[in-house]
């Protein structure tokens, strides 16, 4: 029987890949506030889970509605496997499990244990008589879980968005915001403080602050937090000698959303020595912005230390195999005219988007593509056309080596067409996609085998 359900639960783990180093790279489910940590050589993502309102339950529709936590690895940022549930409301003792208040999130591994950090509503029947929100501790043996939640949120802290530092010397701190971003240093057993909590000065006095995410790089600490100086979240940092401050004001990691998404919550993360920033976005809901989906940038620091601001793109980061599904949606650069990006089902927006193309020379470019050390011989596209077309896709450039060149079937039904390649070099490249007639061509994605 224990054979079977190990089976059952690699088979879990095997079916649920997700992703392929494209923004947003969680295309399942809402995952919102992602804070990342590398454990064992690898990124795992640990974010909150938004969800629409569940009928009956007296919850108000147009706010945020999060009832649990899903935990996520990968070792190339590219593949993400989701391992399913580690905290829920309906089973942490002090939480309100009627608020769906499971907020931003956080965890650290510490002498081999794995301590996850989540806020949510305390229950009104709480024996020292506390309510609002508190943070609570789950702990486990592997960064997947299981995780066990304590029966008690930790003693005198009251807020949101924990986040965990451990500086060089083995010293912990907490720190969480509520009107106010706050720290504290945390005992060795890391479930409790070691400290009176401190407010964070010298910080913007007006404005909502909250998310803070605290790092230590070349001997300088940062502070990073959104904050809303007009109507939407900007991500903003503060620089500093010590982990508790006094911290100086810096400058900002990434301007308010263009769309004008309310919130923006995210960590910062080196892995294989390149920095990222891990951030959300309401991708998958533009119409509902308390809907929101994980994202990561490459970020880059200055010789003084200062952070160079970050702009969002849709291509994200990492390596796509030209062998798998390359949605080209996703993109680099697109041309000024005669391309656009739909929604392939606007009833169901986690299946994600299509390029649809309507002009002559229109094109799109989708960076780094991984043609090494494979013998491609073919190249797939599925599409959409009632008149059918040409399109060309090519490598380098809008005119460089001719991958393929497929003719677009006319047909009312999506088709998938395989043509021969032309020519190709190993390696790294960039796809151009361009199309060579004037007829609409909708492509949900290509593939190279």
């Amino acid at each position: 029987m224990k054979k079977y359900k190990t089976f059952a639960i690699l088979l879990l783990v095997i079916l649920s890949k997700l992703s392929f180093a494209q923004n947003p790279i969680i295309l399942n489910q809402f995952t919102a506030d992602p804070t990342a940590r590398v454990f064992n050589e690898k990124v795992y993502l640990f974010p909150s889970h938004d969800i629409q309102a569940p009928d009956g339950k007296n919850l108000r529709k147009d706010w945020f509605c999060m009832e649990d936590y899903h935990v996520f690895s990968s070792d190339n940022l590219t593949d993400w496997v989701d391992y399913g549930i580690i905290v829920t409301q309906n089973k942490v003792p002090w939480v309100d499990s009627m608020s769906y208040s499971m907020w931003a999130p956080d965890c650290i591994e510490r002498n081999g244990k794995y301590y996850f950090y989540f806020p949510a509503n305390i229950k009104q029947t709480d024996l020292n008589g506390r309510k609002g929100f508190g943070i609570g501790v789950a702990i486990a043996d592997r960064p997947e879980g299981p995780y066990m939640p304590l029966p008690e949120p930790i003693e005198n802290v009251s807020g949101i968005d924990p986040c965990i530092f451990i500086d060089k010397d083995g010293q912990a701190y907490l720190y969480w915001s509520q009107g106010n971003i706050y720290g504290a240093k945390l005992k060795e057993n890391m479930t409790e403080l070691e400290s009176e909590p401190v407010v964070l000065k010298d910080l913007p006095e007006k404005g909502l602050k909250e998310g803070p995410f605290v790092f230590e790089n070349n001997g300088i600490y940062y502070l990073t937090f959104p904050h809303v100086e007009k109507k939407t979240e900007r991500l903003e940092y503060a620089m500093s000698d010590k982990p508790l401050g006094p911290f100086k004001m810096t400058g900002v990691i990434m301007d308010e959303s263009s769309t004008g998404c309310w919130t923006n919550h995210h960590s910062l993360l080196n892995f294989k020595d390149q920095w990222y920033l891990f951030y959300h976005h309401n991708d998958l809901s533009p119409g509902f912005d308390k809907n929101r989906s994980a994202r990561i940038d490459s970020l880059f620091f200055n010789p003084d230390g200062t952070i160079r601001k970050v702009i969002p793109t849709l291509r994200g980061v990492g390596l796509t195999d030209a062998t798998r599904k390359i949605q080209i949606d996703r993109y680099s650069q697109i041309s000024e005219k005669g391309v656009e990006i739909q929604f392939l089902d606007t009833l169901n927006k986690f299946n994600g988007w299509k390029t649809v193309f309507n002009s002559t020379d229109a094109w799109i470019q989708y960076n780094s593509v991984d043609f090494a050390d494979k013998d491609l011989k073919t190249v797939s596209a599925k599409t959409l056309s009632e008149k059918g077309g040409i399109i060309e896709i090519r490598l380098n450039g809008i005119r460089g080596t001719l991958l393929a060149e497929i003719k677009v079937p006319a047909s009312k039904d999506w088709k998938i067409t395989k043509v021969p390649v032309e020519r190709f070099n190993r390696g790294i490249h960039n796809l151009y996609i361009v199309t060579k007639s004037s007829n609409k061509i909708e492509i949900d994605w290509l593939s190279a085998d």
